[in-house]
């Protein structure tokens, strides 16, 4: 018989090799201000990688005596993992993408909450500040790099997909890899793996061997999102609109494959910074695709888009179905309109410092019962606030969904409440229904889907 759990201590390879003693007692620390907690989640979620869980507070409860122990050495230190998943080893040795991951959620753990001023300036409303994070983040996590030329595209969508439609994002990312780009995804499985493995492959075929396939999560999402095994470059952002805005600020362009809630939220976010006046001359490719049979999936989407923002905001994608060359191609020419903008405003390549990100994209919405009811989801406001809040509804819905305190949060006082406008709230209520109906809140296999939601009548 196999064994299911393994006791080991594990070694760093080149990074992260000494910590401060104020950064080992803070990783220790149990209490509500310490780190232990948050490390041992994530740290957890990368040791089951591969595993079909979708479900943070499940992923903890079914491994409640898995326990990670810093232990520091004369030259370094090292990694004692108690009771950790079977599954991240082969003949008693760790997979070494996953030793990689999880010495990636320790680097950035550490650094995001001990860089000078973290509990201060640097987590307060500025969003310059907030900007000026992210990035330090993703340079300490060697992401951000000088010398490439621009050819990063961000993919998303949904971690609950079919067979053929993760065949179709594979293909996505073949076509991408063989013109030399490389991927950014949530690194979850799914749509997130799919355009990875399909760039690798491209990549291979043109020989190119500095294939980046950057993984962006939170703590958060993590769990129900474990990194795949193909990122290479993993980042722990602090929250969900960090993540975001650091897709938007290293990406080059943006890729939306079918999903659920998460992508939806994913889209609005992306709207609601395209729509600012700022950002109106901004060149940004975002192209929707998807097989032909989920042509009535993008219609549905770019009918609620156009109902809830307008057209205007419709102008901001394009939709391309059933065509991997000519996304691919439609991707490659965006870029390089970008790599000219950027060259001729002397902006980074690879750091998207002219977008404008209103603050109210960057303060983090904690979902709770009354949070979700009090948003504010009607037409009297201005088109980018109204983005921004049906952004924050998506984002409760996942948390209600996936993640540990949301999860625990509707299992006691029950589903989310959402109220509002009616000409806001049925089109959003009717595109939720075809998320269920098409299997795209849980993961296949999963236990049947309870809604963390419920539309009520009657203005916000």
């Amino acid at each position: 018989m196999s064994q299911t759990t393994i006791n080991t201590l594990v070694s760093p390879e080149g990074s992260l090799e000494i910590l401060s003693n104020h950064e080992v007692n803070r990783l220790k620390d149990k209490s509500e201000g310490g780190l232990y907690q948050l490390f041992r989640q994530c740290a957890l979620a990368v040791l089951n990688t591969g595993v079909e869980m979708d479900d943070c507070k499940n992923l903890l409860e079914s491994h409640s005596d898995f326990d990670v122990r810093l232990v520091p050495q004369p030259r370094g230190l090292k990694l004692e993992l108690i009771n950790a998943p079977a599954s991240a080893f082969v003949d008693g040795y760790m997979l070494r993408a996953i030793r990689e991951h999880l010495f990636a959620v320790l680097r950035d753990i550490i650094y995001s909450y001990s860089i000078p001023a973290a509990a201060g300036k640097f987590r307060d409303n500025n969003s310059e500040t907030t900007t000026n994070l992210i990035f330090h983040i993703l340079r300490n996590a060697r992401v951000l790099q000088a010398g490439r030329q621009p050819d990063l595209v961000v993919c998303w969508g949904g971690h609950s997909i079919n067979r053929e439609e993760y065949v179709y994002s594979k293909d996505i990312g073949h076509e991408l890899g063989l013109r030399g780009m490389s991927i950014c995804t949530g690194c979850g499985p799914g749509a997130m793996k799919g355009p990875m493995k399909g760039a690798f492959i491209g990549h291979a075929k043109q020989r190119i061997k500095d294939g980046r396939y950057i993984g962006i999560t939170e703590p958060g999402i993590i769990g129900a999102e474990a990194p795949n095994p193909i990122v290479n470059e993993l980042v722990i952002m602090p929250d969900i609109e960090k993540r975001l805005e650091a897709f938007v600020r290293a990406g080059h362009g943006v890729i939306v494959l079918p999903g659920g809630v998460g992508t939806a939220e994913e889209i609005l976010y992306l709207l609601g910074i395209l729509l600012h006046p700022d950002n109106a001359n901004l060149p940004f490719p975002v192209v929707f695709t998807g097989r032909r049979e989920n042509a009535p999936y993008f219609e549905m989407i770019d009918q609620f888009i156009r109902n809830a923002l307008g057209d205007e905001a419709a102008s901001k994608y394009e939709i391309i179905i059933d065509d991997p060359v000519r996304v691919a191609q439609y991707m490659k020419n965006g870029i390089a309109e970008v790599q000219s903008f950027r060259r001729s405003m002397q902006d980074a390549y690879y750091f998207n410092w002219m977008l404008k990100i209103d603050p109210v994209f960057q303060q983090p919405f904690e979902p709770n019962h009354r949070s979700m009811r009090e948003l504010e989801l009607h037409r009297d406001q201005p088109v980018h606030l109204i983005a921004a809040n049906l952004r924050k509804a998506f984002s409760g819905i996942v948390a209600g969904n996936v993640k540990a305190h949301g999860i625990l949060q509707v299992q006691k006082h029950g589903p989310f409440e959402i109220s509002g406008d009616p000409a806001l709230l049925e089109p959003l209520e009717e595109m939720l229904a075809a998320f269920v109906a098409q299997n795209r809140m849980k993961l296949p296999g999963s236990a049947v889907y309870r809604p963390s939601y419920r539309i009520v009548s009657g203005a916000a």
